[in-house]
């Protein structure tokens, strides 16, 4: 006997009603549900038991920008190469490099083909100088007497990396809690690569030898260990007292509150100016009221992928690695080097836009940028200043002072009758916003060129620049004990 079979329209309304309780039993707002027939031939009646494909498809978020955040990022980008280059020269037993070895580090410093580097350097007078030292004698130029030219930090500016120095050695101990916290929340082996880390550890205030020093001098936190993909730091021990979650805005606003009564209406805090769907905020006003979800306490295998629950967790970790950072933010790309360790979904970008509440992400430069939007007033400015902040806000004085005494320098060229050729070498070093925006260049930072085949480089730095190439370590120093020269900095192990 032949089944008997309903009709469409009751397939269909019992498609959507089952969907429909479904989702609201997970608090997720009903999504649009397209439903597609498999095509059947022309000749012949479609039949109403062909297989049903139903798809839920979703209009994605359009990406407000917000100035005041962007700001920041473009404050960044100003003195990224000034942070590069001085990160090079502090890595140099006497803390100087000529300029023909540094050519061969244009990768790592990410600059355009066209633009030299002499150029780049005499845009900050007051953090570089360029000087010579004399060349030993050679058959090449037995002659007479050469000189090398050299690039060196300003007084100014040596007096500034000292205190910075000194500054993180302060505070080592809690540097030190900011790694157990992202060892804590690494899964499934509480393990972190430290090739991977060396891409996040600026943000996070850490120093450039963090790998050499901070990472062997707290053998009761972590150590270091050697896997099948490299070296990676390991959690020895569990604290209890750093598994704690931020504070979410919900008990921080509850303190305030004059009179203690439940509010009328559910209310969602967005950044000054910004205005979202209906939809959108439906959806962000049942994603709030979901139960927190503590990354410390749960992994991602505890979940289903892409369920609201994965999601929360994953919106939680974020938070959490954010909160850690100096500014409150980080490159997104940062955060998708750990997206195996830390549970993190394929799609993290579209996750961080659809939580305009929690984040927010900057297409300021040439990769996107995540704030911490509770991190930042409605002007932009940082609610939490932490003390090496207060050392890029005097790296910043210098530099506009620099960019002062070259105006000034300008007008008295202008003021006389300069030739041509004095008028091309002005206008290499006036400002040019446009190589201001550049890549980090981390991925390329130990690959550089035979250094051999200079004949004119002295004997200290030909062999030391041999030495570098064939160890592929840039960092590395011979010395394994601190040594105190002229400029008053150390020479460690990098």
């Amino acid at each position: 006997m032949t089944p008997l079979l309903a009709p469409p329209g009751a397939i269909q309304s019992q498609i959507h009603a089952t969907l429909f309780v479904s989702l609201q039993s997970h608090l997720i707002p009903p999504l649009p549900i397209t439903i597609k027939r498999n095509n059947c031939p022309k000749n012949k009646k479609s039949s109403l038991s062909a297989p049903v494909a139903i798809t839920c498809s979703s209009s994605s978020h359009k990406l407000v920008r917000d100035p005041r955040l962007d700001k920041h990022v473009v404050k960044q980008n100003k003195i990224r190469f000034v942070q590069k280059l001085k990160t090079l020269l502090l890595s140099k037993p006497k803390h100087f490099m000529p300029i023909q070895i540094l050519y061969k580090c244009r990768a790592y410093l990410s600059l355009p083909s066209p633009r030299s580097i002499i150029s780049m350097i005499r845009r900050y007078p007051t953090i570089f100088e360029l000087f010579s030292v004399p060349t030993p004698p050679t058959p090449f130029n037995a002659t007479g007497p050469l000189s090398q030219l050299c690039v060196r930090l300003t007084p100014a500016a040596t007096a500034l990396a000292k205190k910075e120095i000194n500054l993180k050695k302060r505070m080592s101990i809690s540097l030190a809690k900011k790694l157990q916290k992202l060892l804590m929340l690494a899964s499934p082996h509480n393990r972190l690569l430290l090739s991977k880390l060396v891409h996040l550890a600026p943000d996070l205030g850490m120093p450039v030898n963090f790998r050499s020093r901070l990472c062997n001098d707290h053998p009761d936190k972590f150590k270091v260990v050697d896997t099948s993909y490299g070296r990676a730091l390991e959690l020895v021990s569990w604290d209890n007292e750093l598994a704690k979650c931020l504070p979410s805005h919900d008990e921080v606003e509850a303190l305030g509150l004059i009179v203690d009564r439940p509010l009328k209406f559910k209310h969602l805090r967005l950044r000054k100016g910004l205005n979202i769907k209906r939809r959108h905020h439906d959806y962000l006003i049942k994603f709030k009221e979901i139960q927190d979800v503590c990354p410390y306490k749960t992994k991602a295998g505890d979940f289903l992928k892409e369920s609201i629950e994965a999601e929360k967790r994953a919106c939680a970790l974020v938070r959490e690695v954010l909160g850690m950072t100096v500014e409150k933010r980080t490159l997104v790309d940062h955060l998708t080097h750990f997206r195996k360790e830390f549970g993190l979904p394929n799609k993290l970008r579209g996750m961080l836009v659809r939580h305009p509440e929690l984040f927010y992400v900057s297409l300021k430069g040439l990769r996107d940028s995540v704030f911490l939007v509770e991190g930042y007033d409605d002007k932009g400015a940082l609610l939490e200043k932490d003390e090496i902040l207060a050392i890029k806000d005097q790296l910043m004085e210098l530099v506009r002072e620099g960019k002062k005494l070259r105006r000034e320098k300008r007008k008295e060229y202008l003021s006389v009758d300069v030739s041509k050729s004095n008028a091309s070498q002005l206008n290499d070093e006036v400002d040019d916003d446009k190589y201001d925006d550049y890549d980090d260049g981390l991925d390329d930072l130990f690959q550089f060129e035979d250094f051999s085949s200079e004949d004119d480089l002295d004997d200290n730095d030909s062999q030391e620049s041999i030495r570098w190439n064939k160890k592929g370590e840039f960092w590395t120093a011979e010395t394994t004990f601190v040594l105190e020269n002229e400029t008053g900095l150390g020479s460690e192990p990098w």
